[in-house]
């Protein structure tokens, strides 16, 4: 069997780390061999990457400099461990990838869509996922659930209500252009609904 590529896309607290271990869930009852990873990170360099962007001490850090700093881990991620996962038959699934630097620095930081598409070309070459799944909600609720987690927040979930909205939106832009690579989720339904619709995205993925 052939390997394919997952991603995990949605605004802070929108459910994504609960679905993943989901779909972890149904590729060990299906017996499909798999790569759990992430981004930014995904590598030891990668991580250390990561480190770097939500450390929230980083505040002078441009949106240029951030944005090379995702696609330099991203090049990383990609010849170290998707590709060689995917060339092996395994299925890899990644929270986040390419889309969230379309939301989060093109959209909320203002970088604009055409200049990631140069840098996304040349580091990528067409490399895509086979399926994204976007789980989507409104931003206050999404904000309130990073809230209720107790956790200390980065970087990025110290932005304003505003910079979460243009996320979103990115991301619902991003689906609707590419409507066959995206499952749209509708993260404040209930978590069986949503794994409903998770389940019955994947069993049209294992027979194409």
């Amino acid at each position: 069997m052939a390997g394919k590529f997952i991603t995990l896309e949605g605004g802070e607290g929108a459910g994504k780390s609960t679905n993943l271990a989901f779909i972890k869930d149904w590729l060990e009852a299906h017996d499909i061999p798999f790569v759990v990873t992430r981004e930014p990170g995904g590598t030891k360099l990668s991580e250390k990457i990561r480190e770097l962007l939500l450390d929230k001490s980083n505040s002078n850090m441009t949106t240029e400099c951030e944005l090379l700093l995702v696609f330099a881990a991203r090049a990383q991620h990609i010849d170290e461990v998707i590709k060689p996962a995917l060339a092996e038959g395994k299925w890899v699934v990644s929270d986040r990838f390419t889309d969230a630097t379309y939301a989060y620095q093109g959209a909320a930081r203002g970088l604009g869509f055409d200049r990631i598409k140069l840098i996304e070309d040349w580091v990528q070459q067409g490399f895509a996922p086979n399926q994204t799944f976007v789980f989507d909600l409104p931003v206050e609720v999404g904000m309130q659930r990073v809230r209720n987690r107790g956790a200390e927040i980065d970087r990025f979930e110290q932005e304003k209500v505003e910079f979460f909205e243009q996320v979103r939106q990115a991301y619902l832009t991003r689906a609707s252009q590419v409507p066959e690579r995206y499952c749209v989720l509708d993260a404040a339904q209930s978590l069986d609904q949503v794994q409903a619709h998770i389940q019955y995205q994947l069993d049209v993925l294992v027979n194409t």
